[in-house]
């Protein structure tokens, strides 16, 4: 895909969480225990956005998409605490983090840090990826090189939305290999997602996961959740779930985010900015700390986002990018109850049916779906509003109108980084928003449908 044409630039500074340049953090969660479900079928139903998906043993169909599910997937998980929704009046809530144990960050990460993140001196780990990381940069051959006799493989045939076919192929590779304790992702969301569903797939085979490492090259955040999506044999993007595929190390290393090309780090940048949007308004994002760690990270993500523009090859300003995406969904732990919002049901909408990358088409849909929920919620807008001193929005006392103008700051801030772009240039016939708008809302008719569908077609 070619990068948007670029547009004027514009900079957009307000204050955000100070964060130093290189570091490692670690945590240990041994209470953790993962889902399997043991009845044959159950049907999810929905609220009022209607989303229906359809579980068995922790796959999930994304037929039709909303704002939350319940009851949720994850009820079925054999958890000390139940799960429960946080609250804002009463202030309440419970959070309970995924079992990462341990997360690096700045240049040269990887080379420092790579194989202290193994989980035994004698393991053996199995490389997934795209094709151009491994056919038209360094890096692969850097980890398999840094990796050595603990090498035991690379699959580098992952594409766009990770279609299940390779992942077929790729678990078979696996599958054969008994020595194989690790899988490493390197690249975007396609490859880390990837390599979740492929332990998913060892486990039900062997009865263990994979230990997973992951270094992100993109900003998409797929590296912090416990869900792998991948795109069926019919286009439908679907899924699998559990507790146990959050990976358990990551390593954000900005030399190895050079090799990105700028358009995708900025766009996934905002897919990181949907994700830190939709989590204020999320009813399971607990006050601490997802919704605190999400208003700084949408701080990070507009300040550091139009310098990274300016210089693509500040490494200080794309370790806090990288920070930011993680702080952006990182902090919802296991918190998930079904799509995040709007945004990202329509994404899921656009994203594998029509070829558009996610980051685009949060680009494309975020600033919109955030002033509609402003004007529709007071509870959302109030939410919002927060967003707004990080945004570089003065306060005005009106949540509703400082919530419309957060959404406004977000396609200026888009429309800055060169990437507003319209369905119609994505090959988007004015036909399909039928299509689109019953996708994402799961009806044919209503105030609903009809705000969506506006929303829709005001995207060409």
């Amino acid at each position: 895909m070619s990068p948007p044409n670029a547009a004027p630039k514009a900079c957009l500074r307000t204050a955000a969480l100070q964060v130093p340049r290189r570091g490692k953090l670690r945590a240990t969660n041994t209470w953790i225990t993962h889902h399997h479900s043991s009845s044959a079928q159950t049907r999810a139903h929905c609220t009022s956005t209607a989303r229906r998906i359809a579980i068995q043993d922790g796959f999930v169909r994304q037929s039709r998409l909303c704002r939350s599910v319940t009851p949720t997937l994850f009820q079925q998980a054999r958890h000390k605490s139940k799960m429960t929704d946080s609250s804002q009046h009463p202030l309440a809530g419970l959070w309970r983090p995924t079992h990462l144990e341990r997360l690096c960050y700045g240049p040269d990460s990887v080379k420092k840090h790579l194989l202290e993140c193994l989980p035994k001196d004698s393991s053996k780990a199995f490389l997934i990826t795209g094709n151009s990381l491994a056919t038209k940069t360094p890096l692969i051959k850097q980890v398999e090189e840094l990796l050595g006799n603990k090498h035991a493989g690379t699959f580098s045939k992952i594409g766009q939305h990770a279609p299940v076919e390779q992942l077929d192929e790729a678990t078979e590779l696996v599958k054969k290999d008994g020595s194989i304790d690790t899988i490493i992702s390197v690249g975007g969301g396609s490859p880390i997602d990837s390599a979740k569903a492929i332990s998913y797939r060892v486990n039900e085979h062997t009865g263990k996961f994979l230990y997973h490492i992951t270094i992100p090259t993109t900003l998409s955040a797929a590296e912090c959740t416990i869900i792998a999506g991948y795109t069926d044999k019919s286009g439908l993007k679907v899924g699998v779930a559990n507790a146990k595929l959050a990976p358990q190390a990551v390593i954000y290393d900005s030399k190895f985010a050079l090799e990105t090309p700028p358009w995708l780090l900025m766009s996934t940048g905002l897919r990181a900015m949907d994700h830190a949007m939709e989590l204020m308004y999320y009813p399971s994002s607990t006050e601490m700390p997802c919704r605190l760690m999400a208003l700084n990270a949408a701080g990070d993500l507009f300040k550091c986002l139009p310098k990274y523009k300016e210089n693509p090859k500040d490494e200080d300003v794309i370790t806090r990018l990288q920070l930011a995406s993680f702080a952006s969904l990182g902090f919802l732990g296991l918190n998930l109850k079904g799509g995040l919002g709007l945004s990202h049901v329509l994404g899921y909408a656009l994203g594998s049916p029509y070829h558009i990358p996610h980051g685009i088409t949060s680009c494309m849909t975020l600033g919109h779906v955030v002033k509609l929920k402003a004007q529709n919620s007071s509870e959302d807008a109030e939410q919002i509003a927060r967003m707004a001193p990080f945004a570089g929005v003065a306060r005005s006392g009106d949540d509703k109108k400082d919530a419309v103008a957060v959404g406004d700051a977000i396609l200026a801030l888009v429309e800055s980084l060169g990437l507003k772009t319209t369905l119609s240039e994505k090959g988007v016939g004015k036909d399909q928003v039928h299509t689109i708008t019953k996708t994402a809302t799961g009806k044919e008719s209503g105030d609903l449908y009809e705000q969506v569908k506006q929303l829709v077609e005001n995207l060409y």
